[in-house]
């Protein structure tokens, strides 16, 4: 079982100059929740000083500097009275206060709907409530016997494990890597960072309060889950260098025959009860179809597969893409490559953000440490500004007359506020605000967190930003469609992932001999993304439409969706069952009303050009939803949506 059930990882000992000197670090908003725990006394949100709308990233609620410090002050007080008693704590706050608190903390209503999804999202009742739990007695025998496959060891798929050992169930996880985190072990280029903040972007019931950044680099996050794999022990089910070549469903047998080669090319095959591709869309290197590449003499590599032993110091490099990608790694290696040319097919919306790249105070580390519940209410925060908050900015207004610039007047609003942005960072120079300037509606693709960085690099005498494709490449460089070529040394492609070809290049073969890939080719129906018609005990995580486009933590996902399968698991050995299959009135249900949403949104804009939709423009890979919603769906599963037998 997970063990998070403490309010807050240690005692408090220090003295007050100390506790003094960390609250200078805090946030205020999720201090006066902690203070609020620590006290037993509600009363505290009527006081004068209330943190306004939070927005825009913003932690310290629009407070001034005399009302923070104010605060800081009470909070002193509050926190020596509970370490001079020992750290014990009054009666934890009841759901209605509890709801209170979370209007308080954003300044903003939130709706009652919200309450049970957030406290168990920050177990502010020391519980693991997405912890597995049987209903009804089961043998060990019947645990074990049934076995499962796990694709992946990124953060779902150690996830499925965590859970799975819970339950005591037999699984095998195969990873293709030599490494534990998936997209956080392959794209490991200069700069990679997380852009959701770490102490969101965390599993729920192991939270870190050793990030060393808000928003931490590659190296850290690949250590985080490869520390949760130890801890839970789901290391010793990893067959690293193995990759799963074929699925085959035996119908009489009710088992998955699966096919898997490991590095040296031997290959096996396994029965499973059940498989869980845990594989993601963001795995398979994209490079663009450009005339020529492999006339190229110098180095050429994705982004995802960087070449560290490649010294860049004085390099002539070209970067083909301006995705999130060459967004991070571009103001890396402009700071040592001789020259940098960025090759754009168009520009990004940025979000700004001065913690992008800021460094965690030791002040906040202590507070996570030591403040009970700050961490909680610091998650929720986060939570709060960066999900749902954002969702009804995805959708067009039929009534918006001004389409061609953005899809509501919300949205209008946003562009103006990035447009602004962007032209407080170009200055006079209006040919490089011309060039970095969208001309699609906010939010239409991903859009990138900065602190200044990315319009700092290219304003860099040896960085040059061209915005015309590239038609060819030969032995020495790189031709645009001007016909303007120049040589370089490096080419990096940062062309992203095939991200809606799912689960490819594995062939998935069901019931009566149906191939996934055919049933599903550019336009999967399925059932929340999790289970598809024809395919019983197979299920995906991280699937089709279950991308997040607008906010929050792809790991909430992963929890909801882990534990919509273990539920399903539970179904089949609690009642003696062999299989659970989607009924596919229950799949074309779900992808209508996925169409239907997704159609509404920026994505599907007229012209918008992203990797969420198809080949033939339509959103197949993220979801329309809010979270909240998502949760509610993957509570429990429906079971009159499935065949059971």
């Amino acid at each position: 079982m997970t063990d998070f059930t403490a309010p807050c990882e240690e005692k408090i000992y220090d003295d007050d100059a100390a506790i003094a000197a960390a609250l200078e670090h805090t946030s205020i908003p999720a201090l006066m929740m902690s203070m609020i725990h620590m006290s037993g006394d509600p009363a505290l949100m009527d006081a004068d000083i209330k943190p306004g709308m939070a927005f825009m990233g913003e932690i310290q609620g629009f407070l001034s500097a005399e009302q923070q410090s104010e605060i800081r002050q009470q909070a002193l007080n509050i926190i020596c009275a509970y370490r001079d008693r020992g750290c014990t704590l009054p009666e934890a706050p009841n759901k209605s206060i509890i709801h209170k608190m979370m209007q308080f903390i954003v300044g903003d209503e939130v709706a009652e709907e919200y309450v049970d999804m957030m406290i168990e999202d920050t177990s502010l009742y020391g519980k693991d409530e997405r912890a597995f739990t049987w209903d009804k007695p089961v043998s060990d025998s019947d645990k074990k016997e049934f076995k499962v496959l796990v694709i992946g060891a990124g953060q779902s798929g150690i996830l499925a494990g965590i859970r799975l050992n819970e339950a005591g169930i037999n699984y095998t996880i195969v990873e293709k890597n030599q490494g534990i985190g998936g997209t956080w072990w392959e794209n490991n280029y200069p700069g990679a960072r997380v852009d959701v903040a770490n102490h969101f972007y965390s599993y729920s019931f192991e939270p870190n309060h050793d990030w060393p950044e808000h928003y931490s680099r590659q190296p850290q996050l690949a250590a985080y889950f490869d520390r949760c794999a130890d801890k839970y022990k789901v290391k010793q089910h990893i067959q690293f260098e193995t990759e799963v070549i074929s699925c085959d469903y035996l119908t009489e047998q009710a088992q998955w025959s699966v096919v898997i080669r490991k590095a040296d090319g031997t290959e096996s095959t396994e029965r499973y009860h059940a498989v869980i591709s845990a594989a993601g869309q963001l795995n398979r290197q994209k490079y663009p179809d450009i005339e020529g590449m492999d006339s190229f003499k110098g180095q050429a590599f994705h982004s995802s597969r960087w070449d560290w032993n490649l010294n860049l110091k004085g390099k002539r490099i070209a970067v083909i893409g301006t995705g999130a990608s060459a967004f991070q790694l571009v103001p890396e290696i402009a700071k040592s490559a001789g020259h940098v040319t960025v090759y754009q097919r168009s520009p990004n919306w940025m979000f700004p953000n001065d913690r992008y790249h800021q460094s965690v105070a030791d002040g906040k580390i202590w507070a996570l440490k030591h403040l009970p519940y700050y961490g909680r209410w610091y998650r929720f925060l986060h939570f709060w500004m960066t999900a749902d908050k954002t969702h009804a900015l995805l959708f067009s207004d039929p009534n918006w007359e001004h389409k061609d610039r953005a899809i509501s007047e919300a949205n209008d609003f946003t562009r103006i506020m990035f447009t602004d942005y962007l032209k407080e960072q170009c200055g006079n120079d209006t040919a490089l605000l011309e060039k970095v300037l969208p001309t699609y509606p906010p939010m239409g693709k991903r859009t990138l967190q900065d602190n200044g960085s990315w319009l700092g690099a290219l304003k860099r005498d040896n960085v040059e930003l061209i915005t015309h494709s590239v038609s060819a490449i030969n032995a020495t460089g790189v031709t645009d469609e001007t016909g303007a070529a120049i040589d370089v040394d490096v080419i990096v492609y940062a062309t992203g992932f095939y991200a809606s070809r799912f689960l490819w290049p594995m062939k998935i073969t069901g019931k009566n001999g149906e191939d996934l890939h055919q049933q599903w080719q550019d336009d999967p129906k399925t059932n929340l993304g999790i289970t598809t018609p024809n395919f019983p005990n197979f299920f995906c995580v991280y699937g089709p439409g279950n991308n997040l486009g607008h906010g929050g933590s792809l790991i909430f996902y992963s929890e909801c969706q882990i534990r919509y399968i273990l539920e399903c698991f539970k179904t089949l050995v609690e009642n003696k069952l062999k299989s659970i299959e989607c009924r596919p009135e229950a799949s074309e249900a779900y992808y209508q009303k996925f169409t239907e949403a997704a159609d509404q949104t920026v994505w599907a804009h007229k012209g918008m050009d992203n990797w969420y939709k198809n080949k033939n423009g339509k959103v197949v890979t993220t979801s329309p939803w809010r979270l909240i919603d998502f949760w509610r769906w993957t509570k429990q599963p429906e079971l009159s949506q499935f065949y059971l037998d």
